[in-house]
């Protein structure tokens, strides 16, 4: 067996599900989970249509640079969403889902074979894919802490040269999970900065970025273009999951580095990760469309603007600069025993925010936070959000 295998620690809702086994919630209080964030909306009707108009795709094998016209679909977007002129051919490439992209990425730029171990630097909290990618092809993960006081973004600051040596690899989330914070052009401009001294790639994960209350977040391609740079060792990741509500179809893209991307392709195509033909044209179809995403987006501001300012009256909160969790610090510190309780006493799950970070430089960032995510229905997130200030209240009063 792979003996870096042994490196991976639990997924977060494996960890919630051992604090939360043996709890019995009461009965007469209907469940109400805020702790996944899978979307709940449903998925629009022109891609379930466009999934059954085109099932002779699935005779058929798919290629991994994927169809002409996916590729074509996502140039046109990034021009409507970033006013980005990319080579649809080289510069974009289908993906199914950040997440698998994610992982696979990191495999392809980590070279573990030099003397010193290599380091892939991420956020903290973070998406624990960054963090088992990074084990899995031999390199070292570094976390940089995203504190209140630095606007929830990493402080590069305090990166020892001697890490930053090491460092093959930054991987940064904007709009962030859990945080919703998003990168401005001066953050972006320091991470430039820095790649280009140390020689790092950049990978940026956007897969948050039309979840927004109607500014729209900017992206780390649309930064460097602003900059006046082009894409050297930077690539983004975006995906249909959040945007479009089909977390099931594992459809999104990767853009930018040209270089970088043809060796990503290469990788691809012996790992066998083509997207299915059929997936290929419903995806085409939602990549298209923008009234069901301002739809979408409408609903989560709905439930924003309605949760928010309650959940405040008992817990430390504010509204995100983009995604669709509430991060919420609880009251007394102590996140893991927030949820068992809350749990115990009014059957609502949300996510301590310690399972989403590690121990690092003296503290866990996630530790006296919670993740409230608003992915059920306005009414559930509305009931769900009233028996946690209820909670609260019992606790403090």
């Amino acid at each position: 067996m792979n003996p870096r295998l042994a490196q991976l620690q639990p997924y977060p809702f494996q960890r919630l599900r051992a604090l939360l086994a043996g709890v019995t919630p009461p009965a007469d209080k209907p469940h109400i989970n805020l702790s996944i964030g899978e979307p709940k909306h449903p998925t629009p009707e022109l891609v379930e249509q466009a999934l059954i108009a085109n099932l002779a795709g699935l005779s058929q094998y798919p290629a991994t640079l994927g169809s002409e016209a996916l590729r074509q679909a996502c140039a046109a977007w990034m021009r409507r969403r970033y006013d980005l002129d990319l080579d649809a051919q080289s510069e974009i490439l289908p993906v199914n889902g950040s997440r698998e992209a994610l992982f696979a990425f990191v495999q392809t730029v980590i070279d573990a074979s030099g003397a010193q171990t290599p380091i892939v630097i991420s956020p903290n909290p973070f998406y624990q894919i960054y963090e088992g990618a990074a084990l899995l092809a031999g390199a070292e993960p570094y976390y940089v802490n995203c504190l209140a006081e630095q606007r929830f973004q990493p402080d590069w600051s305090q990166v020892p040269e001697a890490v930053w040596q090491r460092t093959q690899l930054v991987i940064v989330c904007s709009p962030g999970n859990p945080t919703g914070a998003v990168m401005s052009l001066a953050d972006w401009e320091t991470l430039f900065q820095l790649s280009d001294r140390y020689g790092f790639v950049i990978a940026s994960d956007e897969c948050y970025s039309e979840i927004h209350f109607g500014r729209p977040p900017l992206g780390g391609l649309e930064a460097a273009r602003k900059l006046g740079r082009g894409f050297e060792r930077l690539v983004m990741f975006t995906s249909l999951s959040k945007r479009s509500n089909v977390p099931g179809m594992r459809s999104g893209f990767v853009a930018g580095d040209a270089a970088l991307l043809a060796k990503f392709l290469l990788y691809r195509t012996y790992h066998g990760s083509a997207m299915s033909l059929t997936v290929q044209a419903a995806s085409v179809a939602a990549w298209n469309d923008e009234d069901h995403v301002e739809s979408n987006r409408a609903q989560y501001i709905a439930k924003f603007d309605a949760v928010t300012p309650r959940l405040a009256m008992g817990l430390e909160v504010r509204r995100p600069d983009a995604g669709f969790y509430l991060w919420a610090k609880v009251p007394n510190g102590n996140d893991v025993d927030f949820a068992k309780a809350l749990f115990a006493e009014e059957h609502v799950t949300v996510l301590p925010g310690s399972y989403l970070a590690r121990d690092a430089h003296g503290v866990n960032p996630g530790a006296a936070y919670v993740r409230v995510a608003l992915v059920a229905t306005l009414e559930e997130c509305v009931a769900g959000v009233e028996r946690i200030v209820a909670f609260v209240e019992r606790q403090t009063s």
